[in-house]
C-alpha cells in the first residue's frame, strides 16, 4: 500500500501543500478505514473457507460497508491495474533477453541509431532497473548507444529509486565492469548535479551518500570537472570525510592553475562579497552557504600558492583573502534603531559571505601575504587566538598530540653532543638542538643553573634519558605553528635574558614569575611585532626545556614551575598548546613518588589549581586523585576531584602548598613518614614555609554550616543548562544501585506515557518492572529528571504518588527533594544563572504540592524557610532573587510568571486570599542576635562579611634573602575620589602638571632630585597612549544605552531643553564610569612602565639598591597619580560624548522645536498608544513634562559622576547647559484645552430650553461634561481615551428621531470634543483618529451603522479612511450581512455621488468597499440588494478606472500607495534607518566620487539598503518611501519657515535648500525604478512607479487636510516635475514603458484635482501644461482623446486663456488634428455673447465687437527672418522690391520632400501679419473690412498671389493659416473671412475654390464644438448667390459629396432654407 502522504499528495492540486498534523490524521483515520475493511473482507474469506483475501473478498466488505458506489471504481481500477501489470511483465520480459538488447545496440551502430534509440523509450520509462542491469551485462564493442542509454539512466538512481543501491553496487562493483563504467558514473553524478537548477545542494548531498556507500569518494574526488570535484570536496570536509587544506594543496600541486582558477570560480559563486561585490538581492538558502571554516582552509591553501602563479591569479587571490579579512576584522553594526552617524555602512556585508556571525571567522582575519599581518589577538568565540596562523600548517588533533606514553624510537638529539663548552661565563647556550633550534633557557653560570649542570654532568647527552623524550621538534611546530617560525638572534638573547633574572640573585636583576607572567601575558596582546616574538620564543623555549627538567636543582626547579603551572593558569596558551601543558603536568605527576618532576607536577598543579575545573581530564583526572590522596597534598586532591565533575571546590584554599624550598621540605617529610594531621572538622591544613627557614601556619577557621554537611554537592563555577547541575552535585560516595539499562528504558516509558486516564495501569507496570532496591534511583529520576524541568506535570506525578500508596517511596522523593534543593541553593547566584533559578523555583513548586498541600510540614530540620528568607536579604540582591520565588512556589503552586520580587508576595497573597496592607510587618530583619546565629544554608555570601575578631586575616608570607613582603587578603575597593569636575583642565595635556602628586619622602627623590622632572613626562605620555581608545569606547557603549533611554523616558515631553539636559546628565555619569573602569589598570601599569623606563635612562649605570629604590617609586608615584590620569580620561570622555549625544538627538530637538512653532505640542503617538494600551498606571509616561521623580534620577546622575567628588551644583561645565532641570511648561496646554471645551460645552448646556432639560440626549450631554471635567483633572492618555470613546459612542447612538435642534447641538457637542482631543498640542491628529477609527470598527452593532455620524465624523477628518475602509468591505461578508451592505450603500452614495460629497474623500479611500459591493453585485444575479445595482452603475460610469482596476495592476499599487500613506505603527527604528539612508544617499548624489548619473553612487547605496534590510519585504519598501517623503517635504517647510522668519533671507538660496534633498530623492526613485526587476520585465517598473506616485499623493493629501491654508505645494511640484524629467530621459528602458509612465502621471494628476486638492491647484495647472508632459501625450495619437478632455476643460473654465494663445497652440498642432485646433478657435471670452450664427440675414458687420483687434499674447513675427520681414513690410508700403511676390513662394519652401515642402510656421505668422497690416491699412482709410474694401491692395496681392502660385501642399497650409484666425467676433474674424471668401469668388481655376472649400468643411464634419467665424463663412459662402457654390462641378462629383454638401447646408442653414437655396442657385 502506498504511503499516506503520496497518495494525498496525487489528490491534491498543484502548488498546494498540506500540514504535518493533517497529514498524521489523515493516516490515522486511513488505518482505522483499511482495518476494518479487511477484517469485513477476512469474514467473507473464512466463509469460503479461504486463506487469503481476494479482490472479490474485499469488493464484497465494501458492499457490505454500505460503500457501494465505490465498487465500480474499484473493479476499473483493479481492471486497468491487472492490464498495466501485464504490459511491464512483458515488457520485462523482452527486456530481459540480453541477446535482444545486444542486436538493438548492433543496429544502431549500423545506420538505425535514432530508430533503436526510440525503441528503448518505453523500458527507461517503466524499468529503468532491468534495462540498465542488461546493459551493464552486456560485452560489446559497440558503445555509443550503451553509453548513451547508461547516462541517460543513471540520474534516475541517483534519486530516489528503489532499486537505487542494488543498481549503483552492481553498475561500481560488479564483476567484468570496465573503467569506462565507472568513468560514465561519475560524468552522470556532475551533470546531474550540475543542470537544471544549478548547483542543488540536496543532489549534492545524495551524491556524497552515494559515493560513501560505493566507497567512491577518492576516485571521484581525483575526477572532473573541477567545479563539482570542489563543491563535493567541501562538502566532504564539512562531513569530515576529508581534510580539505590537503586535499587542496594535492590537487593544485597535480593541476595548477587551472585548479586554481576553479577554486576561484567556486569561491566566487558560493561567496559572492569575496571580491568586494555586493550581497545578492535574495538571501542564499542555508545549504548554499559556504561555512566559515571551508572558507577560511581554501584561502589559506589559495595564498600559500598565490606567489607561483600567474599576475592575474595573485592579485585576484590577494583581493580575496583581503576582502574576508575586511569582513571579519570591522567593527560591529548598530542594533536596529541606533545608527551610526556620520560614516556609512561598509557595503560589503558579512551576510554575504556567511550567515555566521563575526566571531566565529575571526580566526580568518590574521591570514596574511607572506605572514605580514598581525596577528588576530581579540578572543573570539569558537577559534582560539593563534588559530589564524595555524592555517598554513593545519594539522589533525591526533598529529598534534603525540601519545606521550610512547618513548620516540629514534634519537631526535643526536645533534646535542655539539654543544659549545667554551661558552662565557654567565653566558647563553645557544649550541644547536637538531631540529630544535635554540636549546635552552638563558639561566645564570652559577651552581642553580640547570642548564651548566646539565651541561658538566652529561657526557655526550646521548643517553636513554633523552631518548625517551615524548616530544618530537617537529610535533611541537604541528602544536605551536609560531614555534616553527626562525627568530633573530637579537630576539633570542632578549627572551633568554628574561629568563635569566628569574634565577637571578641580586645585585644581579631579578624578576618574580608573576612578574614575568604579567609581562608575558602583555607581550602576547601586545600590537608590537617584536614582543609578539618575544612570547613565542619564551614559551618555545620552555616547552622545548620540559626534557631537561629532572636535572634541575630543587629551587630553580621549582620556581620553573611555578612559571610553567603560571602560564597555564593565566591562560597563555591555549587550544593545543595548552593540551600539550597540561599532559606534560599529568605525565610528571605520573612519576615515581619522591622524584624531582613528581614535585614539579605537584608545584605546577597548585599554580593552577583553581582553573582544574575548567580543564577537567575527566578519567585521567580520578587515576590522578587517587595517587594523590596517598599524600599530604589534600587541598590539591580536593582541586582535583571536584575539577574532575567541572565544580569548585566547596572552600577555596588561601595561601600556596608550594613555596620555594617546598620540594625538598616535602621530601623531607615524605622519607621521615610522617603523615599529615587530619585537620578538625571544618577546618582546613594551610602550610606557609619557606626556603630557609620551615614553618608551621596556623590553622585557619572556615565557618562552615552545621547540620547536614554538603561537602560534595557544590555545583560549578561555569554552570550548564537544564539538570547539569543537579547531575554534577549527585553525591557519588552514597552510590545508587542503578537498575540494568533495559529497566530505565522501561521507567523512563512509563513517566512518557503517563497520563490521568492510564494512572493505575502505569502504577502497576512500575510495581511489576522495578525491585525494591532499585527505588531510589526511581526517586532520584523522578526528582531530578521530571519534577525539576516539568512544571507542568507536577499534578500529575503527584497523583502519581498517591496512587502508588508506598510510604517508603514518597519519603525517598522527599529526601530527594530536599537534597537538589539544597543543591541549588548552595549553588553558584550568577545574575545569568536562570536555568538554576527555575529548577530551584520548579522544586519549590513541586515540594509545597507534596507536603503543604497535603496537610504535611516542612520541617525545621529539613528546611528552615525564614532562615533562608533572612539569610538571604543579608547577603544581598543575588540571593534574594532565587529564596523570594523558591518560598513563593512553596506556599502556592499556581502562578507561571514572574515580574519582580514584590509581584512574587503580592501574588501569593492574592491566592491566599490575604490581603497585604493588613499584613503587618514583622522585625525579623532587625533581629540582631538572630543574625548573629543564622546557619547558613546558602553559598558564601557575595559581599565582604567582617570576620570574627579571633581569627586574623590569611596571610601569605614569601621570604628569601628579601625582605618579606606580607599581602592580605581584602576586598578591594575604588579610591576615594580626590578631585571635582571643575578641577581638571582638559584642553591639553599640561592641565595635569598642577595636580601631578610628588611625595618628597620617596628616597630616590632625595638621592637623585633631577628624576622629578620624569614624572610628568611620564605620566602625560601614559595618558596620552590611552586616552583615545578609552574615549571612543566609553562614549560607543554609552551612548546607546543613553539614547534609548532618554528617547523613551521624553517621548512625551515637549520641551527640548529638558530633554538635552537630561540625556547630557545620564551621558556624564555613564560615559565617566565606563571610562574609568576601562582605564584604571591599564593607567596603573602604563605610568609605573613608563617611570621605570626614565629612570633607566636617566641612571645608565644604576646599582642593584637603585634599581630597587627605582621600582618602589615608580610604584607609588603611579599609585599616588593614577586617579588624577583616570580622571583627566574621564572628563576628556565626558566633553566629548555632549556634542555627540546632541548630534543623535537633532532630530528629537528639531520634531519639538517645529511642533512649537505650528501652535501645536510635540508628542510621540506610537509611544503615547503603546503608554496608554500596555503600561501599569504607576509606572506609565504622562503627556507633558517628565514626572519630577525620573527628573530626580537624572539630577542624581549629575551629582554624582563616577571617579568625580559630588556636588550638589547642577551647572554642567563647559559644552553643557548651564542651568538646572525644571519644569518649563507640563500640562498647561492641555488643561487650556480642556478648559476651553468645558465652557463651550456649558454654554450649549445652558442653550438647551427647560422642555427638553430632562431629554435622554441633554442629560447624555450633562454626562459627556462631567467626563471631560475628570479627564481634565486627571490629564493622562488612559483618560482621555475613555472620553473619546464615550464621544464616539454618543455620537453613533444618536437617533434623528429627536428635537432637531437638539440633535445638531448635540452632534456638535460630540465634535468639540472630538476636535479638543485631535489638537496638536494635545493629542495630535494621528494618535486621535486611529483610536476614533478603532472605536467604530469595535462598537456594538446595533449603533454601528448609522450612516450620518459616520459621515459627520469622515467630513470632519477624524477617521482613517484606509482602514475603515478595508473594515467595511470586510464586515460586508461578501453579502451575508445585510445591515453592512446597506450601511456601505448608503455611505458611497452620500460621500461619492450625492451633491454634497465631501471633498476630501476619493474614490480610493472607498476602494475596497465599492470593490466589495460590485462582487456582490456581480454575483447576485438579480438577487442584488434593492438599488445597488443602480448605484454601482453610477459609480462605474464615475470611477470606471478605479473600479475596472485588476488587483496588483499599476492602479492598484497606485492607490493601496495612497491607502499606506497613512500609516503610523512603524517599527521600531525604522524612521531612524530611513532618516540615515537619506542622508547617506543625499550626500552620496552630491558627492563628486556619484558617476555618470548617479550610477556609481546608487551601487554603494543599494548595498547600505540591503545591508539594513529596507529591501527585505514590499511592506518595508513602501515605508520607506513614505517616510523619505515626508522628511524631504519637512526639511521644505523648515526652509520656508526660515524664509518668513528671515525675509531678508535669499529666496534663491531657500529654494536651493528644499531642491537640495528633494532632487536626490526623486533620483533615487529614477534609479529603482530603472533597475527594478529584470530589465525585459516592465511590470516591476511601472508598478513601483505606481506605488511610489500613490505614496506622495497620499502625503500630499493628508499634508493637505492637516496643514489646509498653511499648505505649501513647493516640494511636491518639485518631485513631480523632477520625476517626469527624469523618467522622460532618452533611454531605452525608459522608453519602453514610457506609455505606461504617462499613464501613471495621468491617474496621479486626475486625483490631485483642484476639486481633490484646491490647495495645489497652482502647481497642478504647471504640471498638466508642462511641456513634456503636453507633447508627450499628443505624441500618442491613442491618448488623443485625453488631450481633448483636457482642452475641454480650459476650454470651459479658462477660455480666456485659449483666446490669448490661440496662434501658439496652432502654430505646433499638426494640420490632421482638426477637432483639436477646432477646441482652440471655439473660444471665446466668457463676458461675451455670442450671436447665433444661423439667425437670418445676419449683418456681421454691424456687430459692435467685429472691429475689435483680438488679444494675441505671442510673438508671431519673431519666426520670419530680419531680411524677409524687412522686404515684407517694404512691399506693404510701398509695392517694393518688385521681386518679393516673384519669391515669396521660394522664401517659404524648405525642401522637395512631400509633406515637409513648406515652413509652416512662417506661412502661419506671414498670413496673421499681412492680416494685422492690412486691418490696420483699412482702419487708418477710415474704412471698415468689407468685400469691396479689402481688393485693390499689396496685401490682397500677397494673399491672390499664394493662393495662385502655390502648389496643392503650400496652398492648402496657406488655406489653413486664414481659417485659423476663423474664430469669435472680432477685426481678425471679420477680415480673414472676408478674405477666404474674396478668394473663393475670384479664383481663376476651380481647383481653388474646391480647396478651399475643402478646408472649410472637413472643419465642420467633426464633431462640436465649431469656431463662429467658421460657420458664418461658410453659410455665407453656400447661401449668397454671388459665389454660385451649387453651381461649381465638384460638389455634384459624386452621389455622395452631393449627400455630404446638402447634409451640412441642412445643418447650418436648416432644411427648409437649405432646399430654398440649393434650388434656387440650381435655377439660376
Amino acid at each position: 500500500m502506498p504511503s499516506s502522504p503520496g497518495v494525498i499528495k496525487e489528490a491534491l492540486c498543484d502548488g498546494v501543500n498540506i500540514s504535518k498534523e493533517a497529514q498524521s490524521a489523515i493516516s490515522g483515520t486511513a488505518s482505522v478505514f483499511v482495518l476494518y475493511a479487511t477484517s469485513c473482507a477476512n469474514n467473507f474469506a473464512m466463509k469460503g473457507k479461504c486463506k487469503m483475501l481476494n479482490a472479490s473478498d474485499m469488493l464484497s466488505a465494501m458492499e457490505e460497508m454500505e460503500f457501494q458506489h465505490f465498487v465500480t471504481p474499484l473493479k476499473e481500477a483493479l481492471e486497468a491495474c491487472r492490464q498495466e501489470q501485464k504490459g511491464k511483465k512483458e515488457a520485462s520480459e523482452q527486456k530481459k533477453s540480453l541477446d535482444l538488447i545486444e542486436s538493438l545496440l548492433r543496429l544502431a551502430e549500423v545506420g538505425q541509431y535514432e530508430q533503436v534509440k526510440q525503441l528503448f523509450s518505453f523500458p527507461i520509462k517503466h524499468c529503468p532497473d532491468m534495462l540498465v542491469l542488461a546493459l551493464l551485462q552486456i560485452n560489446t564493442s559497440w558503445h555509443t548507444l550503451r553509453h548513451e542509454l547508461i547516462s541517460t539512466l543513471m540520474p534516475i538512481f541517483l534519486g530516489n529509486h528503489p532499486n537505487s543501491a542494488i543498481i549503483l553496487h552492481y553498475a561500481w562493483h560488479g564483476q567484468g565492469q570496465s573503467p569506462s563504467i565507472r568513468q560514465l558514473i561519475m560524468h552522470a553524478m556532475a551533470e546531474w548535479y550540475m543542470r537544471g537548477e544549478q548547483y542543488d545542494q540536496a543532489k549534492l548531498s545524495r551524491i556524497l551518500d552515494v559515493a560513501q556507500d560505493l566507497k567512491a569518494l577518492s576516485m571521484l574526488l581525483n575526477g572532473t570537472p573541477f567545479a563539482f570535484v570542489i563543491d563535493l570536496a567541501a562538502l566532504a570536509s564539512r562531513r569530515e570525510y576529508l581534510k580539505l587544506d590537503k586535499w587542496l594543496t594535492d590537487k593544485i600541486r597535480e593541476h595548477g592553475e587551472p585548479f586554481i582558477q576553479a577554486c576561484m570560480t567556486f569561491l566566487k559563486r558560493r561567496c559572492p562579497s569575496i571580491l568586494g561585490g555586493l550581497a545578492p538581492e535574495k538571501d542564499q538558502p542555508k545549504s548554499a552557504q559556504l561555512p566559515p571554516e571551508t572558507l577560511a582552509t581554501m584561502l589559506a591553501c589559495l595564498q600559500a600558492c598565490a606567489g607561483s602563479v600567474s599576475q592575474e591569479l595573485s592579485e585576484t587571490i590577494l583581493t580575496m583573502v583581503a576582502n574576508c579579512s575586511n569582513v571579519m576584522n570591522k567593527a560591529r553594526q548598530p542594533p536596529p534603531g541606533v545608527m551610526p552617524k556620520g560614516r556609512p555602512p561598509s557595503a560589503s556585508s558579512l551576510d554575504a559571505i556567511s550567515p555566521v556571525q563575526i566571531d566565529p571567522l575571526a580566526g580568518m582575519a590574521s591570514l596574511s601575504i607572506g605572514g605580514s599581518a598581525a596577528p588576530h589577538t581579540q578572543s573570539m568565540q569558537g577559534f582560539p587566538p593563534n588559530l589564524g596562523s595555524a592555517f598554513s600548517t593545519p594539522q589533525s588533533p591526533a598529529k598534534a598530540f603525540p601519545p606521550l606514553s610512547t618513548p620516540n624510537q629514534t634519537t631526535a638529539f643526536s645533534g646535542i653532543g655539539g654543544l659549545s663548552s667554551q661558552l662565557p661565563v654567565g653566558g647563553l647556550g645557544t649550541g644547536s638542538l637538531t631540529g630544535i633550534g635554540t636549546g635552552a633557557l638563558g639561566l645564570p653560570a652559577v651552581n642553580s643553573d640547570p642548564f651548566v649542570q646539565r651541561k658538566l654532568g652529561t657526557s655526550g647527552l646521548n643517553q636513554p634519558t633523552f631518548q625517551q623524550s615524548k616530544m618530537k621538534p617537529s610535533d611541537l611546530s604541528q602544536v605551536w605553528p609560531e614555534a616553527n617560525q626562525h627568530f633573530s638572534k637579537e630576539i633570542d638573547d632578549e627572551a633568554n635574558s628574561y629568563f635569566q633574572r628569574i634565577y637571578n640573585h641580586p645585585p644581579h636583576p631579578t624578576m618574580s614569575v608573576d612578574e614575568v607572567l604579567e609581562m608575558l601575558q602583555r607581550f602576547k596582546d601586545s600590537t608590537i611585532k617584536r614582543e609578539r616574538e618575544v612570547f613565542n620564543c619564551m614559551l618555545r623555549n620552555l616547552f622545548e626545556e620540559y626534557r631537561f627538567f629532572p636535572q634541575y636543582p630543587d629551587k630553580e626547579l621549582h620556581i620553573t614551575a611555578c612559571l610553567f603551572g603560571g602560564i597555564i593558569e593565566k591562560g597563555l596558551v591555549t587550544y593545543m598548546a595548552l593540551g600539550l601543558a597540561l599532559r606534560y603536568v599529568l605525565e610528571a605527576l605520573r612519576k615515581p613518588f619522591g622524584s624531582k618532576m613528581y614535585y614539579f607536577g605537584i608545584a605546577a598543579l597548585d599554580r593552577f589549581k583553581n582553573r582544574e575545573s575548567d580543564y577537567n581530564k575527566a578519567k585521567k583526572g580520578v587515576d590522578l586523585a587517587d595517587q594523590i590522596s596517598y599524600y599530604s597534598f589534600s587541598n590539591i586532591k580536593m582541586y582535583i576531584e571536584y575539577g574532575q565533575q567541572s565544580r569548585d571546590p566547596p572552600v577555596k584554599m588561601q595561601g600556596s602548598i608550594t613555596t620555594p624550598g617546598s620540594i625538598a621540605l616535602a621530601q623531607a617529610q615524605a622519607q621521615a613518614q610522617v603523615p599529615a594531621k587530619a585537620p578538625l572538622a571544618g577546618q582546613v591544613n594551610t602550610m606557609v614555609t619557606t626556603s630557609t627557614t620551615t614553618t608551621v601556619a596556623k590553622t585557619v577557621t572556615v565557618t562552615r554550616p552545621t547540620g547536614v554537611s554538603f561537602k560534595k554537592d557544590v555545583p560549578p563555577s561555569i554552570n550548564t543548562t537544564n539538570i547539569d547541575t543537579l547531575l554534577v552535585a549527585t553525591d557519588q560516595t552514597e552510590r545508587i544501585v542503578e537498575p540494568p539499562e533495559n529497566i530505565q528504558e522501561k521507567i523512563a516509558f512509563i513517566f512518557n506515557n503517563l497520563s490521568q486516564s492510564n494512572m493505575t495501569q502505569k502504577v502497576e507496570e512500575l510495581k511489576e518492572t522495578v525491585k525494591e532496591e532499585f527505588m531510589p534511583w526511581v526517586s532520584q529520576y523522578l526528582v531530578m529528571k521530571r519534577v525539576s524541568i516539568e512544571p507542568n506535570f507536577h499534578s500529575l506525578y503527584s497523583n502519581f504518588l498517591d496512587t502508588l500508596k508506598n510510604p517508603d517511596f514518597n519519603k525517598m522523593v522527599l529526601n530527594e527533594t530536599y537534597r537538589n534543593i539544597k543543591v541549588l541553593l548552595t549553588s553558584d547566584k550568577a545574575a545569568a544563572n536562570f536555568s538554576d533559578r527555575s529548577l530551584l523555583k520548579n522544586l519549590g513548586h513541586w515540594l509545597g504540592m507534596i507536603t503543604l498541600a497535603k496537610n504535611k510540614p516542612i520541617l525545621h530540620t529539613d528546611l528552615d524557610v525564614k532562615s533562608l528568607l533572612l539569610e538571604a536579604y543579608v547577603k544581598g540582591q543575588q540571593e534574594l532573587l532565587y529564596v523570594v520565588p523558591f518560598v513563593a512556589k512553596v506556599l502556592e503552586s499556581s502562578i507561571r510568571s514572574v515580574l519582580n520580587l514584590k509581584f512574587e508576595i503580592e501574588v501569593l497573597c492574592k491566592n491566599l486570599a490575604l490581603d497585604i496592607n493588613e499584613l503587618k510587618p514583622g522585625n525579623l530583619l532587625k533581629d540582631k542576635d538572630r543574625l548573629k546565629n543564622l546557619d547558613e544554608q546558602l553559598s558564601a555570601p557575595k559581599k565582604d562579611v567582617k570576620q570574627p575578631e579571633e581569627l586574623p586575616p590569611i596571610t601569605t608570607t614569601t621570604t628569601s634573602t628579601t625582605p618579606a613582603t606580607s599581602t592580605t587578603c581584602t576586598a578591594t575597593v575604588p579610591p576615594q575620589p580626590q578631585y571635582s569636575y571643575h578641577d581638571i583642565n582638559v584642553y591639553s595635556l599640561a592641565g595635569l602638571a598642577p595636580h601631578i602628586t610628588l611625595n618628597p619622602t620617596i628616597p630616590l627623590f632625595q638621592a637623585h632630585p633631577q628624576l622629578k622632572q620624569c614624572v610628568r613626562q611620564a605620566i602625560e605620555r601614559a595618558v596620552q597612549e590611552l586616552v583615545h581608545p578609552v574615549v571612543d569606547r566609553s562614549i560607543k557603549i554609552a551612548m546607546t544605552t543613553c539614547e534609548q533611554i532618554v528617547r523613551k523616558d521624553f517621548a512625551l515631553d515637549s520641551e527640548e531643553s529638558r530633554m538635552r539636559i537630561a540625556a547630557h546628565h545620564m551621558m556624564r555619569n555613564l560615559t565617566a564610569g565606563m571610562a574609568m573602569i576601562t582605564c584604571r589598570e591599564p593607567l596603573l601599569m602604563s605610568i609605573s612602565t613608563n617611570l621605570k623606563n626614565s629612570f633607566a635612562s636617566a641612571l645608565r649605570t644604576a646599582s642593584p639598591q637603585q634599581r630597587e629604590m627605582m621600582d618602589q617609586a615608580a610604584a607609588q608615584l603611579a599609585q599616588d597619580n593614577c586617579e588624577l590620569a583616570c580622571c583627566f580620561i574621564q572628563k576628556t570622555a565626558v566633553e566629548k560624548a555632549g556634542p555627540e549625544m546632541d548630534k543623535r538627538l537633532a532630530t528629537e530637538f528639531e520634531l519639538r522645536k517645529h511642533a512649537r512653532q505650528e501652535g501645536r505640542r510635540y508628542c510621540d503617538p506610537v509611544v503615547l498608544t503603546y503608554q496608554a494600551e500596555r503600561m501599569p498606571e504607576q509606572i506609565r509616561l504622562k503627556v507633558g513634562g517628565v514626572d519630577p521623580k525620573q527628573l530626580a534620577v537624572y539630577e542624581e546622575f549629575a551629582r554624582n559622576v563616577p571617579g568625580f567628588l559630588p556636588t550638589n551644583d547642577l551647572s554642567q561645565p563647559t559644552g553643557f547647559l548651564a542651568q538646572p532641570m525644571k519644569q518649563a511648561w507640563a500640562t498647561d496646554d492641555v488643561a487650556q484645552i480642556y478648559d476651553k471645551c468645558i465652557t463651550e460645552l456649558e454654554q450649549h448646556l445652558h442653550a438647551i430650553p427647560p422642555t427638553l432639560a430632562m431629554n435622554p440626549q441633554a442629560q447624555a450631554l450633562r454626562s459627556l461634561l462631567e467626563v471631560v471635567v475628570l479627564s481634565r483633572n486627571s490629564r493622562d492618555a488612559i483618560a482621555a481615551l475613555g472620553l473619546l470613546q464615550k464621544a464616539v459612542e454618543g455620537l453613533l447612538d444618536a437617533t434623528s428621531g429627536a428635537d432637531a435642534d437638539l440633535l445638531l447641538r448635540y452632534r456638535e457637542c460630540h465634535l468639540l470634543v472630538l476636535k479638543a482631543l485631535q489638537d496638536g498640542r494635545a493629542y495630535g491628529s494621528p494618535w486621535c483618529n486611529k483610536q476614533i477609527t478603532r472605536c467604530l470598527i469595535e462598537c456594538r452593532d446595533e449603533y454601528k451603522y448609522n450612516v450620518e455620524a459616520v459621515e459627520l465624523l469622515i467630513r470632519n477628518h477624524l477617521v482613517n479612511m484606509q482602514q475603515y475602509d478595508l473594515h467595511l468591505a470586510q464586515s460586508m461578508e461578501n453579502g451575508l450581512n445585510y445591515m453592512a451592505v446597506a450601511f456601505a450603500m448608503q455611505l458611497v452614495k452620500i460621500l461619492l455621488v450625492d451633491e454634497r460629497s465631501v471633498s476630501h474623500v476619493t474614490e480610493a479611500d472607498l476602494f475596497h468597499t465599492i470593490e466589495t459591493l460590485m462582487r456582490i453585485n456581480a454575483h447576485s444575479r438579480g438577487n442584488a440588494p434593492e438599488g445597488l445595482p443602480q448605484l454601482m452603475e453610477v459609480v462605474r460610469s464615475n470611477y470606471e478606472a478605479m473600479i475596472d482596476r485588476a488587483h496588483g495592476g499599476p492602479n492598484f499599487m497606485m492607490h493601496s500607495g495612497i491607502s499606506q500613506a497613512s500609516e503610523y505603527d512603524d517599527p521600531p527604528g525604522l524612521r531612524e534607518k530611513a532618516e540615515y539612508l537619506l542622508r547617506e544617499w543625499v550626500n552620496l548624489y552630491h558627492s563628486a566620487a556619484a558617476g555618470r548619473d548617479s550610477t556609481k553612487a546608487f551601487s554603494a547605496f543599494v548595498g547600505q539598503m540591503h545591508q539594513q534590510g529596507i529591501l527585505k519585504t514590499d511592506d518595508l519598501i513602501t515605508r520607506f518611501f513614505r517616510l523619505c517623503t515626508e522628511m524631504c517635504v519637512e526639511i521644505s517647510y523648515r526652509a520656508q519657515a526660515e524664509q518668513q522668519h528671515n525675509p531678508a533671507a535669499n529666496p534663491t538660496m531657500i529654494r536651493a535648500k528644499c531642491y537640495h534633498n528633494l532632487d536626490a530623492f526623486v533620483r533615487l526613485i529614477a534609479l529603482l525604478v530603472k533597475h527594478s526587476g529584470e530589465a525585459t520585465n516592465t511590470v516591476t517598473k511601472i508598478n513601483l512607479l505606481n506605488k511610489v506616485l500613490g505614496i506622495v499623493v497620499g502625503v500630499l493629501l493628508q499634508d493637505h487636510d492637516v496643514r489646509q491654508s498653511e499648505f505649501q505645494q513647493l516640494p511636491y511640484h518639485r518631485i513631480f516635475i523632477m520625476l517626469l524629467l527624469e523618467l522622460n530621459a532618452p533611454e531605452h528602458v525608459l522608453e519602453t514603458i514610457n506609455f505606461q509612465t504617462l499613464t501613471a502621471f495621468c491617474n496621479t494628476f486626475h486625483i490631485l484635482r483642484p476639486t481633490k486638492a484646491p490647495g495645489f491647484v497652482y502647481a497642478w495647472l504647471e504640471l498638466i501644461s508642462h511641456r513634456i508632459f503636453i507633447a508627450r501625450m499628443l505624441a500618442h495619437t491613442p491618448q488623443q482623446k485625453g488631450t481633448l478632455r483636457v482642452l475641454l476643460v480650459l476650454l470651459h473654465d479658462f477660455p480666456e486663456f485659449l483666446c490669448d494663445y490661440h496662434y501658439g497652440f496652432c502654430d505646433v498642432i499638426p494640420p490632421n488634428c482638426i477637432q483639436l485646433r477646432n477646441l482652440i478657435l471655439s473660444a471665446f471670452p466668457r463676458n461675451m455673447r455670442l450671436p447665433d450664427p444661423f439667425t437670418p440675414n445676419l449683418k456681421v458687420d454691424m456687430l459692435s465687437e467685429i472691429n475689435i483687434a483680438p488679444r494675441i499674447l505671442t510673438n508671431f513675427t519673431g519666426v520670419m527672418p530680419p531680411q524677409f520681414k524687412k522686404d515684407l513690410d517694404s512691399y506693404l508700403k510701398t509695392r517694393s522690391p518688385v521681386t518679393f511676390l516673384s519669391d515669396l513662394r521660394s522664401n517659404l519652401q524648405v525642401s522637395n520632400e512631400p509633406g515637409n515642402r513648406y515652413n509652416l510656421q512662417l506661412i502661419n505668422a506671414l498670413v496673421l501679419y499681412v492680416g494685422t497690416q492690412a486691418i490696420a491699412h483699412i482702419h487708418n482709410k477710415g474704412s471698415t473690412p468689407s468685400m469691396s474694401t479689402i481688393t485693390h491692395s499689396a496685401h490682397m496681392d500677397i494673399f491672390q498671389n499664394l493662393a495662385v502660385d502655390l502648389d496643392t501642399e503650400g496652398r492648402y497650409l496657406f488655406l489653413n493659416a486664414i481659417a485659423n484666425q476663423l474664430r469669435y467676433p472680432n477685426s481678425h474674424t471679420h477680415y480673414f473671412s472676408c478674405t477666404m471668401l474674396y478668394l473663393f469668388a475670384e479664383a481663376n481655376t476651380e481647383a481653388i475654390q474646391e480647396q478651399i472649400t475643402r478646408v472649410l468643411l472637413e472643419r465642420l464634419i467633426v464633431n462640436r464644438p465649431h469656431p463662429w467665424g467658421l460657420l458664418i463663412t461658410f453659410i455665407e459662402l453656400i447661401k449668397n448667390p454671388a459665389f454660385k457654390f451649387w453651381n461649381h462641378e465638384f460638389v455634384h462629383c459624386a452621389p455622395e459629396i452631393e449627400k455630404l454638401f446638402q447634409s451640412v447646408a441642412q445643418c447650418c442653414m436648416g432644411q427648409k432654407q437649405a432646399q430654398q437655396v440649393m434650388e434656387g442657385t440650381g435655377a439660376s
